[in-house]
């Protein structure tokens, strides 16, 4: 079986990489002559994926994988092809096609009949069949039929992704029921699924019979997540007004299975959870629950200043002029990604208060975090402050001896404690009262 993956970032490689080591023979498509170049060498663009490096060392040395920046010829070759780049929204959180458009007409150009595609990129319910599939049409000359055209969901974890391709169904949908089988067929050769008691039905590829239906799955099960972390939120917010301890509160509820709060958290950050309701919105513009929400989200690196403000307070200081440093650049602990980063916009809010935010990351260089707009700080120099952005495993053995002066820690993500800090305010949000 030909494949081809088109795209090939974070998601996108170890998919290919995954198709090549089960029997495919794979070209990866990218418009980056850097990145192709590199995987043609055999060497992992980045180091945070398990067992990406030797997977896609032992797949380019054996042949079975190659990369190319000329999508249109390696898809005239192929009997699947797998489209997963970018769809970002802009300021106004309206979706931007204009990388999946593209990306549709250069695979258009080399289609042939009984070619099957098979989009993976997260889309608005609704946009493979009626954008996608006249995209195609137009570009190739073909009629619907004459190709095979399904969505299938995307369900991985950057850092995991081999383990997760094994642990969850694969779910697909197509524009037809021709489009459907080939595209469970291909699922099935090229995957290895790990058994799961746990499901209703048997681990595998699950049709649900329409391209729409797998769109919406995606979505709604994102969505779900976001509003989910939105509720954690308000509960943490209020239990620390009240001194309780809303950690407690919640693995309490979870310990019955039809509750299952989730943590509370400084930011909601990644490729995926903030994005993806507002993919939603854009199908379904009246789900006032999934607007607020998100709302909620985007309101708690405020609300963590407002914590790291008051535990100033009652040392009689104001932030204004206090070198805050934020602990993590990254959107989740040990991945090393800032897409919609909480780092960001507690770096506004800070600078808007008078502080003098400051940023470490042990993934990010002084360079790196430069080039993101962010001013490095490094373990051991003065602070008078400091909030827990990113859960890094390194950060539940800080001391007072790596932030010497500092006053305060608001901990956004409960990855500290207070016998790290003896003598400073040290909060965690949604743990009630502050210690000291």
């Amino acid at each position: 079986m030909n494949v081809v993956v088109v795209g090939l970032g974070k998601i996108g490689l170890p998919l290919a990489v995954e198709y090549a080591r089960n029997g495919a023979s794979v070209v990866g498509a990218d418009i980056d002559p850097r990145l192709v170049a590199t995987i043609n060498a055999g060497r992992a663009p980045w180091d945070e994926e398990a067992h990406l490096a030797e997977h896609l060392a032992a797949t380019v040395a054996d042949g079975r994988l190659r990369a190319s920046t000329d999508t249109t010829a390696a898809v005239a070759g192929a009997d699947v092809v797998v489209v997963v780049v970018p769809l970002i929204v802009d300021e106004q959180a309206r979706p931007e096609f204009s990388a999946i458009d593209a990306a549709a007409r250069a695979v258009a150009a080399g289609l042939r009949p009984g070619t099957c595609v098979i989009f993976e990129t997260t889309l608005p319910i609704g946009t493979t069949r009626e954008r996608l599939l006249p995209l195609l049409t137009e570009g190739s000359g073909l009629a619907p039929g004459e190709f095979g055209l399904a969505f299938s969901p995307e369900r991985v974890l950057t850092g995991r992704v081999f383990a997760d391709l094994r642990r969850y169904p694969k779910l697909v949908g197509g524009v037809d029921e021709a489009s459907a089988a080939a595209a469970t067929t291909f699922y099935e050769t090229v995957l290895r699924f790990d058994p799961r008691p746990d499901l209703p039905r048997e681990n595998g590829v699950w049709d649900l019979g329409s391209a729409d239906a797998a769109e919406f799955a995606k979505l709604a099960e994102t969505t779900y997540r976001d509003v989910n972390i939105a509720l954690a939120n308000q509960f943490a917010l209020f239990a620390d007004r009240r001194g309780i301890d809303f950690s407690a509160v919640a693995q309490a509820c979870n310990s019955q299975p039809y509750s299952h709060l989730h943590r509370p958290g400084v930011a909601v950050g990644g490729h995926c959870i903030p994005v993806y309701p507002q993919l939603y919105l854009h199908s379904d513009p009246d789900a006032d629950v999934v607007r607020t929400a998100r709302a909620a989200n985007q309101r708690m690196p405020a609300a963590t200043v407002d914590l790291l403000a008051a535990a100033f307070a009652t040392a009689g200081r104001e932030l204004s002029g206090a070198r805050v440093v934020v602990l993590g650049a990254a959107y989740r602990g040990g991945v090393k990604e800032t897409a919609f980063s909480g780092v960001f916009p507690l770096v506004r809010d800070l600078a808007a208060r008078g502080a003098v935010p400051l940023v470490h990351d042990p993934l990010y260089s002084d360079a790196e975090l430069a080039e993101r707009g962010l001013d490095p700080f490094h373990l051991g120099e003065p602070a008078d402050g400091a909030i827990v952005q990113a859960d890094h495993a390194g950060y539940a053995e800080l001391g007072p001896d790596d932030l010497p002066g500092a006053l305060a820690v608001v901990d956004g993500r409960g990855t500290t404690s207070a016998e790290q800090f003896p003598g400073l305010r040290h909060v965690v949000l949604g743990r009630g009262r502050p210690t000291p």
